[in-house]
């Protein structure tokens, strides 16, 4: 190149004005940018309103959330609550002079698991009834006298007095033991078995009592009074031998108008009336032994 052609170019140059970049965002683009800005800052004031309505209505504190309230203890509920799914907790109380209920709309269950997760002790409160399902049931005062306690092997009642207000009375299948048996006042006392027999058995003895009534004992077939070592006594001002078979008299011995008997024993045991006369007629008439 030439110095003459240098010149010219550099005159060329030199004539021209400067380029300047312009750096940013004009025109649509910079106008929607502003509309997303405001848009991002309407949905920042949306949701920091929507939050603090949510934290007033759900009463968020830094001990808890609402009626639920954290403490060292555990949660600590006020007011009613309602649970979806299954409760898992360790204990369960009421605030100090509040009552604790429990409601279901179809029944409540408490389920006691052992260590190989197996069912071991259940209580179940539905609309049939209470039904509990256990080893052994116990019943204590607040003293810690036991009241009423039962097993796969006894019942045992504690009570000082088991009352029983039932039309029918109480029915057991299968043998009693008991210190005393006593009806309430002016109520009469009845000890029936219907299709079996009735036992009653005491190592030191049995004592019948109706202070202000009678004593009736009722029987299909045969009553049966037996001391084996010791006597049996009838101890009253008139003893009445009711429907006792009578004897034939003999002509003999007897008036035709005597009404006095006298009572003959049989060598089995068998009582039977003779009529009396001036001597004993009972050889006379022991038909009734035969």
């Amino acid at each position: 190149m030439t110095q003459e052609q240098c010149t010219h170019r550099n005159n060329v140059q030199s004539s021209e004005k400067p380029h300047v970049y312009k750096v940013g965002i004009y025109g649509w683009r910079k106008r929607c940018l502003y509309f997303f800005v405001l848009l991002l800052m309407i949905l920042i004031l949306v949701n920091l309103a929507l939050t603090i309505w949510i934290v007033k209505v759900m009463n968020f504190t830094i001990d808890g959330m609402g009626n639920l309230r954290i403490t060292e203890k555990g949660l600590k509920l006020e007011g009613d609550s309602e649970f979806l799914q299954p409760l898992y907790a360790k204990e369960i109380q009421s605030r100090p002079g509040s009552p604790l209920f429990l409601q279901s709309s179809k029944n409540v269950s408490v389920n006691i698991l052992n260590g190989k997760n197996q069912l071991v002790t259940q209580l179940i409160a539905g609309s049939s009834g209470v039904r509990a399902q256990g080893k052994m049931l116990e019943v204590k005062s607040s003293t810690g006298k036991l009241l009423f306690s039962a097993d796969d092997q006894e019942v045992v009642v504690g009570a000082e007095r088991l009352r029983v207000t039932g039309a029918e009375g109480a029915v057991f299948t299968n043998s009693v033991e008991t210190p005393h048996v006593r009806a309430e006042p002016f109520k009469e006392l009845r000890l029936e078995s219907p299709t079996r027999s009735l036992y009653m058995e005491a190592p030191k003895g049995i004592q019948i009592l109706a202070e202000a009534g009678d004593i009736q004992a009722t029987c299909r077939s045969d009553l049966r009074l037996e001391s084996k070592d010791g006597e049996i006594t009838l101890d009253a001002r008139r003893i009445r031998l009711l429907r006792l078979p009578e004897g034939k008299a003999s002509p003999l011995g007897t008036t035709t108008r005597q009404t006095v008997y006298e009572v003959c024993v049989c060598p089995n045991g068998k009582l039977f009336l003779s009529q009396a006369g001036t001597g004993s007629t009972c050889q006379i008439s022991n038909n009734v032994c035969l």
